[in-house]
């Protein structure tokens, strides 16, 4: 199973990366391409920021996303002095819980997918998914989310690239319940590029992302 697992996240974020290169090329300030990991699934407890899910989004329509009690996500430097950057801070987080929510099966109908992702991140987020779903798995363990930089291009456009520590993270096969242990190497620390677009609702969706495993930039 283990074996299996592993073949799977490599299609996994071989085939979502097709569908985010090209959009994202322009905008990917950091010059380097990689694998789209839509929903990292793990990583360290060290950091105990606030939880950005907060009274900040739960705003007029915004979806409720809940976790499995065995899932921890986590963010660091979840306020900046700006409450713009605060805001595409606090979505980018919401996206990200909303992939794992989507994997884990507390959020069956992808609701908050759709309301935190459009265009390409989408596509990529909606293909992970089901990458997940087809081999009847679903995610464990830790996430930390770090190093998380904003630059606003515009009133309404944004870039942020950040960091996670997928360590402590893993699949596991939803009828056994059997985790598919993987050793922590420079691979388990991703470096995210991502595009946010601020929507007429005043959500910052995530509208392009490109991830590379593996980057000096994210090791410990």
């Amino acid at each position: 199973m283990n074996r299996h697992l592993t073949r799977l996240a490599a299609l996994t974020l071989t085939a979502a990366a097709a569908l985010t290169l090209s959009a994202c090329a322009g905008d990917d300030s950091s010059g380097k391409a990689g694998t789209e990991s839509v929903g990292a699934d793990a990583g360290d407890d060290a950091a105990k920021a606030p939880t950005p899910s907060a009274s900040s989004t739960v705003a007029a329509g915004r979806p409720h996303i809940e976790l499995p009690a065995d899932l921890k996500l986590t963010f660091e430097g979840v306020t900046t002095g700006d409450p713009v950057k605060d805001a595409v801070l606090v979505d980018n987080a919401e996206r990200m819980r909303a992939v794992d929510a989507a994997i884990a099966g507390t959020d069956p109908e992808g609701k908050a997918i759709r309301f935190y992702n459009t265009g390409r991140a989408l596509e990529a987020a909606v293909s992970w998914i089901g990458q997940f779903e087809k081999a009847d798995a679903t995610v464990t363990g830790r996430v930390r989310y770090f190093d998380r930089k904003v630059t606003l291009k515009s009133p309404t456009s944004a870039v942020l690239t950040f960091c996670a520590d997928e360590s402590k993270g893993f699949s596991k096969d939803k009828k056994t319940g059997k985790v598919a242990k993987t050793p922590v190497t420079e691979n388990s620390f991703v470096h995210y590029n991502t595009r946010l677009d601020k929507n007429a609702d005043g959500v910052w969706q995530t509208s392009q992302i490109v991830s590379k495993r593996g980057l000096a930039q994210c090791q410990p």
